[in-house]
């Protein structure tokens, strides 16, 4: 039977210590690093060594946030973004977003671009999604992106088939006005 002891005592005080040391030592380590290629939940978002953002992975496996619509047809012919527009965001994110109301460090949205299809369906009349037709990403990165408003940047993956493998950042003035 072991004698509980002074020494004992502090034998168990200090390998609790260094166990606890050694859990913030890890976690710290598998955290990213700001402005390095960073794993989202459910896919994994990288920029080649050029700082191009690759083509998102998994990310329909993400919290949907919904598909706005601007048709033609209610815009007097000429909407600026006439298809769909799915928008997905990583898990994270989202989750830290209905915490606080604001979006982390590190938040990255996807938008997949669908054109309208069909008016009609047995259902009854209405807009349906038609051909898949591009890719969009939006990250924040206030380290990648230090001197972009609000530390975001945007990417267009190409609005044909085949998309680009990756993207450049694209000019703030190309896209921020909108997304203010």
């Amino acid at each position: 039977m072991l004698r509980w002891t002074r020494t004992v005592g502090i034998t168990i005080v200090v390998v609790l210590v260094a166990i606890v040391g050694l859990y913030f030592t890890l976690a710290k380590a598998a955290a990213p690093a700001a402005g390095q290629a960073f794993k989202a939940e459910g896919g994994l978002v990288e920029f080649t060594p050029g700082g191009k953002l690759k083509q998102p992975v998994g990310y329909r496996e993400w919290v949907f946030i919904g598909t706005p619509l601007t048709p033609n047809e209610l815009n007097d012919g000429h909407a600026t973004f006439p298809e769909f527009h799915n928008v997905y965001i990583d898990p994270g994110s989202f989750a830290y977003w209905r915490k606080t109301g604001k979006f982390r460090d590190g938040t990255v949205i996807i938008k997949d671009l669908v054109g309208v299809g069909y008016k009609k369906a047995p259902s009854g009349n209405g807009y349906f999604e038609g051909d898949y037709t591009g890719m969009e990403a939006a990250i924040k990165d206030s380290k990648r992106f230090k001197d972009e408003p609000g530390n975001w940047a945007y990417f267009d993956f190409g609005s044909k088939q085949p998309l680009k493998e990756d993207a450049a950042k694209k000019p703030t003035a190309a896209c921020n006005a909108c997304h203010q």
